[in-house]
């Protein structure tokens, strides 16, 4: 016992300590804001500042950045763009604004109407792995956490672009820094007239956020509103359909004293869906649903290292609909965790979440650990359930082609990782490798027997999924970097032979981006990012993305090249996309910094 004993302290003791440089500090996935390397959990940090502002065209497209999520787009700009992560439907990920929830309870397809321009962002954090202990249902799969920024000086930035397709982007931002408060508008506007007949579309945004310090602590208030009028052709058969959803978004999180805060938030979204363009009144359906959310979140420390964190969530959420009917639904949630932490080598996170909803109640555990076995190698493992209340959509749509069912049971899901991450070269070079496996029941999609039939809502029994990621990141001379990340996938069910679903098992079996991104002579900054995606019972298709902008100076010139090798491919069945365009435009900065 003695030499067990001893031999713990002598671990304990080792002066090969972590790392002292620190990553940006993450909030998501983690009941305190901690340093990224320090999360036990598979989290990825996506930045936005000014310059690489000019670099991608809206927010959906920095997630192609990481293969370990699927986004399904149906057109440019993120009009009806669908979000996997592991292999989960697009409904199984939950959207986050500032720690607020945006999924849509009419139907996850509306899950990525980020009501934000671009200016108004400063990174996005990823979780992948159940994430319902921490949000409660819909982060099966794993969640993302648009995050946004705070001015740090008066600015004032106004940018257009146009490009081919009838491509026409303005964009901006106003900000302002009063003392202890900060002020930022941002709008953004995107038009094009469609690469094909009936794929046009118009994309508004316009956010407020508003930051204030007092002696109680910090109040940060959130307003945005989004307005997508969009040709749908083939998005959901072979109709030639149009779209318009709009949201409207108000979020307040307020800072009582060091270890307390509570949070506020309501959503509106409405849908107009017209199933013929040139035929109106054959189907059209309106959509209004509503979200409310409160929280009170409290953290206590019971001993060096050691925390206790708790809360108490509430959310309603209701719809008005022509086809759906009208529906309303409360749910109420209480969770407690506890992070333990040692001598900056080990740590460990246990929690617990009761969520109670219409017809049951869900717990959903979690717990993660952390080791640092050198200075260069930390080792990670964690495990959690997870669960997913049916949508309004699964429960009682029907259209032509489409059949809700009011009998679906929640889904649940239990999922495990494990992984390494490796810091070498004086942290010039990056590598981790994560193992995970995810096991559901009672998953949902839409299935049928036949190619004629019509598609129905179902529960299935069992669904599992196996897969690994990988990533090598290498920081270069002149400020330059290399980023080389893979995915791949298994997914097995139980369905009998001969029923088709219709999104569950469209997934990248083998899903790998390279991205280099630096800083060029002449202040010019650089990003190209190349994919190569293998889906599952489709043909293997590469994408190669290219952008470049001089981003030192009041006049800024950029390009962004999409696609630049023509591929021709579908990310959601029966829905092509572009092929190559361009667009290129200038930002003129008249106040704030070069």
């Amino acid at each position: 016992m003695l030499e067990w004993q001893a031999l713990v302290l002598l671990l304990l003791m080792s002066p090969d300590r972590p790392p002292q440089h620190r990553e940006s500090i993450i909030v998501t996935g983690t009941f305190e804001a901690i340093p990224l390397e320090e999360t036990d959990r598979a989290v990825t940090v996506i930045p936005l500042d000014a310059a690489r502002r000019l670099l991608v065209p809206s927010v959906v497209d920095l997630l192609r950045l990481d293969p370990s999520l699927d986004l399904r787009s149906r057109a440019p700009g993120g009009a009806q763009a669908d979000l996997s992560i592991r292999g989960g439907t697009f409904g199984q990920t939950l959207v986050l604004l500032d720690g607020l929830r945006l999924n849509d309870p009419q139907s996850g397809h509306h899950n990525l109407d980020i009501p934000v321009p671009p200016d108004a962002v400063e990174r996005i954090e990823l979780l992948k792995g159940a994430g319902s202990a921490y949000y409660g249902s819909d982060a099966l799969g794993g969640a993302i956490n648009v995050i946004t920024r705070e001015p740090e000086a008066a600015e004032l930035r106004l940018r257009a672009a146009v490009g081919n397709f009838g491509t026409n982007r303005q964009s901006g931002v106003a900000g302002l820094v009063w003392g202890a408060a900060t002020q930022q508008f941002t709008f953004s506007r995107d038009f094009s007239s469609g690469f094909a007949p009936d794929r046009d579309y118009r994309n508004l945004s316009l956010a407020s956020v508003t930051r204030v310090r007092t002696g109680l602590g910090n109040t940060r208030a959130v307003l945005a509103h989004t307005d997508r009028p969009f040709g749908a052709d083939q998005f959901y058969g072979n109709f030639n359909s149009w779209e318009r959803t709009r949201t409207w978004f108000a979020g307040v999180r307020q800072e009582l004293g060091d270890r307390m805060d509570a949070s506020f938030g309501y959503r509106r979204h409405t849908d107009l869906f017209v199933l013929y363009r040139d035929r109106p009144a054959v189907y059209t359906n309106r959509h209004a649903a509503e979200s409310w959310q409160a929280a009170i979140r409290r953290r206590e420390p019971l001993a060096p290292n050691v925390s206790l964190a708790w809360g108490a969530e509430g959310y309603r959420d209701a719809i008005r609909s022509t086809g759906l009917g009208n529906h309303e639904r409360n749910r109420g949630a209480g969770y407690a965790a506890l992070e333990a932490r040692a001598l900056r080598r080990f740590s460990l996170v246990a929690a617990g979440r009761e969520e109670f909803f219409p017809g049951g109640r869900k717990f959903s555990p979690t717990a993660s650990a952390g080791y640092w076995a050198s200075s260069h190698l930390k080792l990670r493992a964690s495990a959690g359930g997870a669960f997913r209340i049916p949508s309004y959509t699964e429960l009682y749509y029907h259209d032509p082609a489409n059949q809700g069912s009011p009998d679906l049971r929640p889904e649940k899901a239990w999922s495990y990782d494990g992984g390494l991450d490796v810091y070498a070269a004086g942290g010039r070079v990056r590598a981790g490798a994560t193992v995970f496996h995810r096991r559901e029941r009672d998953g949902i999609d839409y299935v049928r027997l036949s190619p004629g039939d019509i598609w129905r809502a179902a529960n299935f029994e069992r669904l599992n999924f196996t897969g690994v990621e990988t990533l090598l990141a290498v920081r270069l001379r002149r400020s330059q970097s290399l980023e080389v990340r893979y995915t791949g996938l298994h997914g097995s069910r139980d369905f009998r032979d001969g029923v088709e679903s219709k999104y569950v098992f469209n997934y990248p079996s083998h899903n790998a981006t390279a991205t280099w991104e630096g800083w060029l002579p002449g202040g010019l900054l650089g990003r190209v990012r190349t994919s190569l995606l293998d889906r599952r019972a489709r043909n293997t298709y590469a994408v190669w993305d290219a952008s470049l902008a001089r981003a030192r100076s009041r006049l800024r010139p950029f390009i962004q090249l999409s696609n630049i090798s023509g591929t021709s491919y579908e990310e959601v069945p029966g829905v092509r996309m572009p092929g190559r365009s361009v667009t290129g435009g200038v930002e003129l900065v008249l106040a704030g910094r070069n």
